[in-house]
């Protein structure tokens, strides 16, 4: 039997409100050029309190200052799609996952070296 959360209409929903979320997060404070790249929402010359390490995903939308070079963009994209997936699951999986990215398995699924981990 199919998980009705994951890959679902209800994961989709989840995906649009985080999208939603980090659209109003990362527009307002964002002093840096927005951009649309192969469907990620690209915010950048945000401060770094938004997020840890680099920059986040939220949604379709990827927060960062200046960390938004090809091969993260590519990483990034990944992460949108783990939000389609999971959606609101995707925060609380990850959190379970763990912070060190050389283990968790979203950081790993997206390319620790696309992502600047290794």
């Amino acid at each position: 039997m199919r998980n009705p959360l994951l890959d679902s209409p209800v994961s989709w929903a989840g995906w649009a409100f985080a999208t939603l979320v980090g659209l109003s997060i990362g527009v307002p404070l964002s002093t840096g050029p927005i951009r649309r790249v192969d469907g990620l929402v690209v915010c950048s010359g945000l401060p770094r309190w938004v997020f840890r390490r680099g920059g986040t995903c939220v949604g379709s939308v990827y927060l960062t200052r200046d960390n938004d070079g090809d091969r993260v963009l590519r990483h990034e994209r990944v992460h949108v799609s783990q939000w389609r997936r999971y959606g609101m699951l995707m925060p609380f999986l990850y959190a379970i996952a763990g912070r060190d990215p050389l283990r968790n398995r979203f950081e790993i699924e997206a390319g620790l070296e696309d992502g600047g981990y290794r």
